[in-house]
């Protein structure tokens, strides 16, 4: 597994990284939950990602690998009101006990990472959210604050000191942020952790796609086919090579990008992903083309393709 120094954190992050959002929202197995995460360590992906709005990955994370806990990066996010949790959205208090309880749930004693999970500009203006995550690693409860999001509230974010980790979408149908955020966090030495990296398998037709992330997936759909770009236009060996590769190595590709997050609960696919991970970057002849046919598809649009928050 290759490995990139994350930002200024001082932490060396694998550049394939576990999103838990199916594992929690298709209620997986809690033995194929322990099955997946176990090779993936075992492989030397280091980072996991999570968050409180992924219903049981918390606990399912805790459970199957709690006892590995000093073999990884361990991220989540909060910010949103819960029913179980005293105040209200974006709320200190709520932040605070998700915290808290995201600290029982995954059987540890703090996390590498915590983000505000996708709030507005005016929560990042008004700061009350960030500052409570800035109280919480001073109490030695996370490590690194940060946020996860898209378009000009990523971009905001990116420019505030305290923030050292940011989650964003970057994929070959979906490029906003690498013009208008990764200057702002190579600038800032803020650690990336790129989300959606395979573009919810874009090249699939819409009833392949399942229901989790259909609306994701029609978007970046259309934008395929506006972008009307073949494997066999991009200099790579046809034979070998598949979608599912080059968007994974596109999203790796991108200066700034730390570590990419893919979720699955299928131990086969979690194999290739890492196998693909292994490959490294694109050729930049390559590279440039993809960037081409996004532009000039986006262009003839008449509209901003912006990043899908």
């Amino acid at each position: 597994m290759n490995y990139n120094d994350f930002g200024k954190t001082g932490l060396s992050v694998s550049t394939l990284g576990f999103g838990a959002a199916p594992i929690g929202l298709l209620k997986t197995e809690q033995e194929r939950v322990a099955s997946i995460l176990n090779l993936l360590l075992d492989l030397g992906v280091n980072l996991i990602d999570t968050a409180a709005a992924y219903a049981g990955s918390e606990e399912a994370l805790g459970k199957a690998i709690g006892p590995r806990r000093d073999e990884y990066i361990l991220v989540s996010k909060c910010g949103q009101k819960f029913d179980d949790l005293p105040g209200e959205a974006w709320s200190p208090e709520v932040i605070t006990a998700t915290i808290d309880r995201a600290l029982r749930r995954l059987q540890t004693d703090h996390l590498d990472v915590m983000l505000l999970h996708s709030c507005g500009m005016e929560v990042l203006q008004k700061g009350e959210a960030l500052k409570a995550l800035v109280q919480a690693r001073e109490a030695g409860k996370i490590r690194f604050a940060g946020y996860s999001g898209d378009n000009e509230n990523v971009a905001y974010a990116a420019t505030l000191p305290d923030v050292e980790v940011i989650e964003t979408s970057i994929n070959f149908v979906d490029q906003a942020n690498i013009e208008s955020l990764l200057p702002l966090t190579l600038k800032n030495g803020i650690g990336v952790i790129a989300k959606r990296p395979v573009a919810n398998a874009a090249w699939k037709p819409l009833d392949d796609q399942p229901g989790l992330y259909k609306d994701y997936a029609r978007t970046y759909h259309e934008r395929f086919l506006a972008m009307g770009i073949r494997l066999e236009d991009l200099g790579l060996d046809e034979e070998t090579t598949d979608w599912a590769q080059v968007a994974l190595r596109f999203t790796l590709s991108q200066p700034g990008v730390h570590t990419a997050i893919i979720g699955t609960t299928n131990p086969d696919n979690a194999r290739s992903n890492v196998d693909i991970a292994n490959q490294g970057p694109l050729p930049e002849e390559t590279l440039q083309k993809m960037r081409d046919a996004f532009l000039n598809a986006e262009g003839k649009s008449g509209e901003t393709w912006k990043a899908q928050t």
